[in-house]
């Protein structure tokens, strides 16, 4: 495992590098708006289990997929209901993850059986060069099942160590909340996660449509 230095940027022979270790299966570290991400191809099976086993996550928790263009979602999800349309137009890119159908050729490690896939548009800054030159990684945190994302880089190998192909060291992440996710439903939009994006701007984008968004009750938000 190598701890990268990419504070001041990517340079084309590295992100060829990682584009590389991509394609074959790899994984990386990489910061996002709130906290480090493990990050690999959503289409790789190998990868994607990996994860799954370095976190220590449950079965039946989907990983999350961060694209950089919604020309990606194609190759994502099976639909794009009116209201997943909306809630993209007006928040994106930023911290909220949509659940949708997933395509059928993404791996069932993924979506943990669910059948659909949470998807986001980071609006960072940073994590653009990387994107843009891989295309959609995995963005689930990069902390260990039921333990707080780290948000720098040295923390990041000193609890994953050589598990991880590479580390980009981009800096302390700002922090904060992680993302707000919604799942577009038949005919309602319901609250998985609060976040950033607030229930009330939820309520009122969706108004028009005549869309409801449905929230847990008090305390069984996760």
């Amino acid at each position: 495992m190598s701890l990268i230095d990419c504070v001041d940027g990517f340079s084309p022979a590295l992100l060829t590098e990682l584009r590389s270790i991509i394609r074959h299966d790899g994984i990386l570290a990489a910061a996002t708006e709130s906290s480090y991400a493990l990050c690999g191809s959503p289409w790789s099976e190998p990868a994607v289990a990996r994860i799954n086993r370095l976190k220590g996550r449950p079965p039946d928790k989907p990983l999350l997929v961060l694209i950089h263009r919604p020309e990606e979602l194609v190759r994502l999800t099976r639909d794009i209901p009116e209201p997943a349309r909306v809630l993209m137009r007006h928040c994106w890119p930023g911290p909220l993850t949509i659940v949708l159908p997933a395509h059928p050729s993404l791996p069932p490690g993924l979506t943990a059986g669910t059948q659909t896939v949470g998807i986001r548009w980071p609006d960072y800054r940073p994590l653009v060069p990387l994107l843009e030159a891989v295309g959609p990684l995995t963005g689930t945190s990069a902390n260990r099942s039921g333990h707080e994302p780290l948000t720098d880089a040295q923390s990041v190998q000193k609890e994953f160590g050589s598990d991880l192909d590479v580390v980009l060291d981009m800096g302390p992440t700002p922090g904060g909340a992680p993302s707000t996710v919604v799942h577009i439903e038949a005919h309602a939009v319901r609250l998985l996660r609060a976040g950033p994006v607030a229930a009330p701007e939820l309520r009122t984008l969706l108004a028009p449509l005549g869309i409801a968004l449905i929230e847990p009750a008090a305390g069984d938000l996760a």
